[in-house]
């Protein structure tokens, strides 16, 4: 099965949502993208992910116009919609899903605050996509 996680950075959330899901199933083909990549993963979610054991170190953000000639199961859009307007991806496309998680990538006091907050999306995520591989992947 072949799934797309798309954002807009490809930095933070998608990147963190493939790790995740490849994690949940190592069966599955997935793959991250964004309408405006980031130069690089943010640091921090490389970091909160490496406190699962996931490595996402080697992950860089792309852009989804190299992914659009493609066929795909599974499009993941998890921009937050009230923060920025989520990509639309015009690929040929079996199921489109929007799960919507706040950017992580706000202004903090501190780094234990901004930790706490790359860690509360990425334990979101953890749930909606352990929900998503149980009910949609399996069945």
């Amino acid at each position: 099965m072949k799934i797309l996680i798309l954002c807009t950075g490809n930095s933070a959330r998608s990147q963190m949502a493939h790790g995740i899901l490849q994690h949940l199933n190592a069966d599955l083909d997935v793959y991250s993208a964004g309408t405006a990549p980031a130069k690089r993963v943010k640091p921090m979610a490389v970091d909160v992910m490496k406190d699962l054991g996931i490595d996402i170190s080697h992950h860089i953000p792309v852009n989804v116009e190299i992914y659009k000639k493609e066929r795909w199961d599974y499009v993941i859009t998890v921009c937050d919609g009230a923060k920025e307007s989520c990509p639309v991806f015009s690929g040929k496309v079996k199921h489109r899903i929007h799960l919507p998680f706040e950017d992580p990538d706000m202004t903090y006091d501190d780094k234990a605050q901004e930790r706490q907050g790359y860690m509360n999306v990425r334990d979101k995520i953890i749930l909606e996509l352990f929900r998503f591989n149980a009910k949609t992947l399996s069945s």
